[in-house]
């Protein structure tokens, strides 16, 4: 038996030097996965600030409607359906980066969720916070800025490092678009030599190690916040 497992992860992961290809993927995932998240941060804190400026002063309609209608519509299609309409509907008449369209559809599916949890980071801050800066002179963007987002950013990060987690699985769909992410390399892999446990086993050990960490990371910053506020 063990020399059955030895031979079989010699031949999966040493033969022709495949370990590259999840070397290679894994890659790909991480910078993927790592840019996506700035983008639905970034786009996040954009329709967060849009949607909460609407609900506390009933200005910005206009944007508020297609803040709504872009969380709507990404919300309630598939990831994979989003992924392939940039590449093939969006670029499909011009010659774009796979890495880069992959980027841009997960940060804009991200977006969407991030926008959500900021939302609800800075409609938890009390109003009378509001109200505060107003008292010391502050205009409704400095308070924002200076009083309001500091408290909520404190709220939202273990929510957002949980959403990090989850785009770092949503990636795995990448293959659609024949990248080769760390789900696409095991299955190169899988496909070169008609095993299938090894290669999709240690994807999985790979995903499970990293999400255990970023897991554990997460619980650590959870702590400091709660230390903080004693």
């Amino acid at each position: 038996m063990w020399e059955n497992f030895v031979s079989t992860f010699y031949l999966n992961f040493i033969e022709k030097d495949r370990w590259k290809y999840l070397a290679v993927g894994l890659q790909n995932t991480l910078t993927i996965t790592f840019f996506a998240c700035l983008v639905g941060i970034v786009l996040g804190f954009l329709v967060a600030l849009v949607r909460s400026t609407h609900e506390r002063t009933g200005k910005l309609k206009l944007l508020n409607a297609v803040c709504s209608l872009y969380l709507t519509v990404i919300r309630g299609t598939p990831v994979v359906l989003q992924l392939l309409i940039i590449y093939f509907v969006v670029f499909g008449s011009v010659r774009i980066d796979k890495i880069l369209v992959a980027v841009m559809a997960f940060g804009i599916n991200s977006g969407a969720y991030v926008a959500e949890i900021f939302r609800s980071g800075i409609m938890a801050v009390d109003q009378g916070q509001m109200e505060a800066g107003r008292s010391l002179g502050f205009n409704y963007r400095q308070t924002m800025w200076y009083i309001i987002m500091p408290q909520a950013l404190k709220n939202v990060l273990p929510a957002l490092c949980n959403e990090f987690i989850a785009l770092l699985k949503e990636t795995s769909v990448s293959g659609y678009l024949a990248i080769q992410d760390l789900t696409k390399g095991g299955d190169i892999i899988r496909s070169q030599t008609w095993t299938a446990y090894m290669p999709l086993l240690a994807v999985a050990v790979i995903y499970l190690v990293i999400v255990l960490i970023f897991t554990r990371l997460t619980k650590l910053l959870e702590r400091r916040l709660r230390q903080s506020e004693r």
